[in-house]
């Protein structure tokens, strides 16, 4: 249980962590659809930026525990410590790309492009944005937009290797990077002046980095093998050579 709240707090905080990114990278697209909203739907803006922003998370919660149930099955057949690996070895990548130190991440953004290409004409098919509904499908379609960032968190989601921990990974996530697109979104502009500083974006890269050196290192190996086979599973093979102390 500690462990997977641990997870969970990490998840979070990365989102928290790297506002900076959220501010450079969905600023401009959260003032946008700000925007989208007409003048006579504007009494309900906050409301709408909400909903903007509830299809945004629930787009990262179907995909982290869409990949988290294809990584239980790559974990079943031995592949966690590449998971793991690679959900460290991004999240070190990403905070070296907050604090301007290596800009390798962008490649993953370059990827996911081509998926953006298709989903774009979904979204102008929803504008104006006048409605709840509209505004959720909108965010939802937002949540695909490439972002090294949502990669990175994808990837750490993967490594707890079920769909519901990993879902509830990306759902921490997104609600970790809430404040710094709300801020944005309603033109909170000393919130978003503070996370661009250089201190404060190098200093969230170091703990960022910090978190993928605990992930590499097995600190927090996955949540989601908690379950009854693999407590017996360990046992069989590493505590006793005889079937018979397995059984209970």
């Amino acid at each position: 249980m500690t462990d997977a709240f641990l997870v969970v707090v990490a998840a979070f905080s990365l989102g928290f962590l790297s506002s900076a990114h959220c501010v450079g990278m969905c600023g401009g697209i959260m003032g946008a659809l700000t925007m989208a909203i007409p003048p006579e739907a504007r009494g309900r803006r906050l409301r709408l930026v909400l909903c903007y922003n509830v299809g945004r998370i629930a787009s990262y919660t179907l995909m982290g525990a869409g990949l988290g149930a294809l990584a239980g099955l790559l974990q079943m057949s031995g592949f966690g410590a590449v998971l793991r690996l690679l959900a460290g070895l991004l999240l070190i990548a990403m905070g070296l790309y907050l604090a301007d130190w290596w800009r390798g991440l962008t490649w993953l953004e370059r990827g996911g492009r081509y998926l953006w290409a298709y989903l774009q004409p979904f979204g102008k098919a929803l504008m104006p944005v006048t409605t709840a509904p509209k505004a959720m499908a909108l965010g939802a379609l937002w949540g695909w937009l490439p972002c090294g960032l949502v990669y990175t968190a994808l990837a750490y989601s993967a490594a707890q290797g079920s769909a519901w921990w990993s879902g509830a990974v990306m759902l921490a996530f997104g609600l970790g990077t809430l404040p710094a697109v709300l801020a944005t979104g309603l033109a909170a502009r000393q919130f978003a002046v503070l996370l661009q500083r250089r201190g404060v974006r190098r200093g969230s890269a170091l703990l960022i980095i910090g978190f993928g050196l605990w992930t590499l290192i097995g600190g927090s190996h996955s949540v989601g093998h908690d379950h009854p086979h693999d407590h017996h599973r360990t046992p069989a093979v590493e505590q006793t050579p005889t079937p018979r102390h397995h059984a209970h």
